[in-house]
């Protein structure tokens, strides 16, 4: 049996509450589909190919979407997160595999939020990059002494730098001259150019993110579910602390799917929410900056903070460089958080956040130092993420296909075939890519 905790509140006030206090895990997700690398793919993609990538955003956020769902109910069924599970249920050395694309993720994930964020600081105060690197790291460590204080306030703060990476993106689109029958074209899938496969794939990378995966269903199994005689509170093997169990009484399975259906709101609107910035930043580089004799230049997000303010105003520039900055900060605390699920999971290891996250700043830190092109960087980053979709999606789509692993909620037919169909999808778009840069 499972229990809810705060029993108590009656009626629809009491169910409100209950509710609201399941939302969370989501948002802590979403910032990630809303990271640096995302200004860099979805500006560019604008700039250079106009409204035409736009259906590629709408459908991986749809992915995006199911894929976050598969991993919360994942969490949510079993109590473990899916890198324990790879573990336990895998041999030796394919857990081994996982771990170590998981890693390579990790760092490229961490190359376009210290970049992002370095930039930013660069932008707003011109601080040199590589201190603002520096800086960006440390400020990671400041949202993750919040979670160690407990879920909530984490999640509140990450949650507020949310809300300002979507007022600072929506403020410059509401002022952009939109033509609405080019956006409505763009909703039609097309690819017309091998630079739009590079970009879309780009632009998939950073939309359905394979590190979050992992964090997402560690987030639900961790806080929402803590299996204890009784209900009420629960102790976390995770962090060693006190959790929230909150649940639904009942035996049948309905409590657990009652608990999936608030996942799933919950996602909604964060998801939904990130979706939405995404598309407005390509609105807004196709708005702007496309058809521009030099339009390809604002594939650097200095040049669309330059063109934000030439079309614009100042105030459109700093709006721009604010949320960025947000993204920066946001999304690099919640990637460590999510390397370091990805390590205990697969090693059983638990090392200091301070090792963890020299380990995996370093090659960002290296870039900034090294004087690469930081766009470039970025594009390629969200690439890599790309490529690593299917590691993670694959394992998910099998567990929760298993009825041993999900009990009441194992997958029905219908999901796991839009979920291989999602799978192949992917690794089609991957696979072309790899044909286009290698041979073409």
């Amino acid at each position: 049996m499972v229990r809810v905790a705060d029993t108590r509140a009656p009626g629809a006030a009491g169910e409100a509450r209950r509710g609201l206090a399941l939302l969370g895990p989501a948002f802590v997700a979403a910032i990630a589909y809303v990271d640096p690398g995302n200004f860099a793919t979805n500006f560019a993609g604008g700039a250079i190919a106009g409204y035409e990538l736009l259906w590629v955003i709408l459908a991986a956020n749809l992915v995006a979407m199911f894929v976050q769902s598969l991993a919360a109910k994942l969490g949510l069924a079993t109590g473990h997160d899916l890198a324990e599970l790879c573990r336990d249920r895998y041999r030796p050395w394919v857990a081994r595999l996982l771990w170590v694309q998981a890693e390579i993720v990790a760092m490229a994930t961490d190359v376009a939020e210290i970049i992002g964020g370095a930039l930013a600081l660069d932008l707003l105060f011109e601080m040199p990059l590589l201190l603002g690197g520096l800086v960006t790291a440390a400020v990671a460590f400041v949202l993750l002494a919040l979670h160690g204080r407990g879920h909530r306030p984490f999640e509140l703060v990450v949650t507020g730098l949310l809300i300002v990476v979507f007022a600072g993106i929506v403020f410059n689109l509401l002022r952009a001259e939109v033509d609405l029958g080019a956006m409505a074209e763009g909703v039609v899938p097309r690819l017309t150019g091998d630079e739009t496969v590079i970009l879309a794939a780009g632009i998939l990378g950073a939309t359905v993110m394979p590190h979050i995966v992992y964090l997402h269903s560690a987030l639900t199994a961790r806080r929402e579910l803590e299996r204890v005689p009784g209900g009420g509170l629960g102790q976390s093997a995770w962090e060693g602390k006190p959790v929230t169990t909150l649940a639904v009484e009942g035996d049948d399975g309905r409590g657990l799917r009652r608990l999936l259906t608030f996942q799933r709101v919950d996602i909604l609107i964060a998801l939904g929410m990130a979706g939405l910035v995404n598309m407005a930043m390509l609105i807004s580089g196709a708005a702007l900056f496309h058809g521009h004799d030099d339009a390809t230049r604002f594939d650097a997000l200095d040049a669309v903070q330059e063109g934000l303010a030439d079309q614009l105003g100042g105030s459109a520039a700093i709006a721009f460089a604010i949320a960025l900055l947000a993204s920066g900060f946001a999304s690099s605390g919640v990637g460590t958080l999510s390397g370091q699920v990805v390590m205990q999971g697969f090693l059983r290891l638990r090392i200091p956040l301070l090792v963890r996250r020299a380990v995996t700043v370093l090659p960002a830190l290296v870039v900034l130092g090294a004087g690469v092109d930081l766009t470039q960087a970025l594009v390629l980053s969200q690439v890599v993420l790309s490529f690593g979709i299917p590691f993670a999606l694959v394992p998910l789509v099998l567990l929760t296909s298993r009825v041993d692993v999900m009990g009441d909620l194992v997958n029905r037919v219908h999901t796991t075939l839009a979920a291989w169909i999602a799978a192949l999808g992917i690794v089609g778009v991957n696979a072309w890519l790899i044909v286009d840069v290698v041979f073409g």
